[in-house]
């Protein structure tokens, strides 16, 4: 099994905007792979641009804002592709597309590393914050798992937020949840 960085990755589309989602990057020797889901505003943005920026960071705040519409997150230009870092991040590393390995559903797009910064002292994640993330993978695929693995999981997760989350880990779970919640009644609905 390969390394997969749980961060938060920012494009650029050829006309400024930039898109914040998070995203595992796949370790590949010297090279980071980026498998942005198609469609997705990502994948665009990588034809369009071929740089991206992958941000560390602790607020966990960030991964379930961005699956939950929250994704006015500050940012600043990237010192040496054309891109955004994020203001929170700890660290970053800047990437540039070496070459693409087509797929109908997840194109790889395999990068070297142009510049790594470090904004600030990492102090690892706590149990809560771990969940957190977990959750925002579940809720990105909500459509794509079975629902009793969901709700198995989702009761796991629930444990650590309720015995180590701070406010920021609570604020990001009750975003996910509401995610959680309108899926549910979909489902129940159908």
């Amino acid at each position: 099994m390969p390394l997969i960085v749980e961060a938060i990755v920012t494009t650029r589309s050829l006309a400024g905007d930039i898109h914040i989602a998070p995203l595992g990057v796949i370790a590949d020797g010297e090279q980071w792979i980026i498998a942005p889901f198609a469609p997705s505003r990502t994948l665009d943005n990588l034809r369009e641009n071929p740089v991206a920026v992958v941000n560390h960071v602790d607020d966990v705040r960030i991964f379930a804002g961005c699956l939950t519409g929250r994704r006015n997150w500050q940012v600043r230009r990237a010192d040496k592709v054309d891109g955004a870092v994020l203001r929170a991040a700890l660290s970053h590393w800047e990437l540039k597309v070496d070459r693409v390995e087509e797929d109908a559903l997840r194109p790889r797009f395999y990068c070297n590393v142009l510049d790594r910064a470090q904004h600030g002292p990492w102090g690892g994640f706590n149990r809560a914050q771990a969940a957190v993330i977990e959750c925002a993978v579940l809720v990105s695929r909500l459509k794509m798992l079975p629902a009793d693995k969901i709700e198995n999981e989702l009761a796991y997760l629930q444990i650590a937020i309720s015995k180590t989350a701070g406010p920021r880990e609570e604020e990001a779970w009750g975003w996910l949840m509401e995610k959680v919640d309108a899926w549910r009644a979909e489902r129940g609905a159908a």
